[in-house]
């Protein structure tokens, strides 16, 4: 029991003062015509890339707050894919740095990526969210 009560009064203290909530994950939000992210919170530097059912690609870069992809002219039906690339506002150690050839301090740490894929449906000219299709037997 003597060595139990030092083991779980760590345990309480490493709990006490770990983060008590995690940065919160982007969340893709849409319209009939434009489609981005809420939960923008501790990112920067972000490019949305789409590839349309054509097979055209478009980037769209946004150095604070989320990019936005809208729908413009003619617009073809189907699946649009996205991945979206940001940094975080969390710093690591760059284990390996490299000389710049830079005047000056060179960095020691680089922003921790955030990464993430999905895709959303254009249908009649607008973004829609599918609805979820069940087979009757019979």
């Amino acid at each position: 029991m003597k060595l139990l009560k030092p083991t779980l009064v760590s345990l309480a203290l490493a709990c006490a003062t770990a983060p008590a909530v995690q940065a919160a994950e982007p969340v893709e939000q849409h319209n009939s015509n434009a489609f981005w992210f809420v939960n923008w919170i501790g990112l920067s530097n972000a490019t949305l890339t789409v590839a349309e059912p054509n097979g055209h690609i478009v980037k769209i870069y946004a150095e604070d707050g989320t990019p936005v992809y809208q729908l413009k002219g003619e617009v073809q039906d189907g699946v649009y894919r996205y991945e979206l690339s940001a940094a975080t506002d969390k710093r690591v150690k760059i284990v390996n740095p490299i000389d710049t050839g830079r005047e000056g301090e060179q960095p020691d740490t680089r922003a921790v990526p955030y990464y993430t894929t999905g895709h959303f449906v254009v249908e009649r000219g607008v973004i829609i969210t599918p609805e979820e299709v069940k087979e009757e037997e019979g």
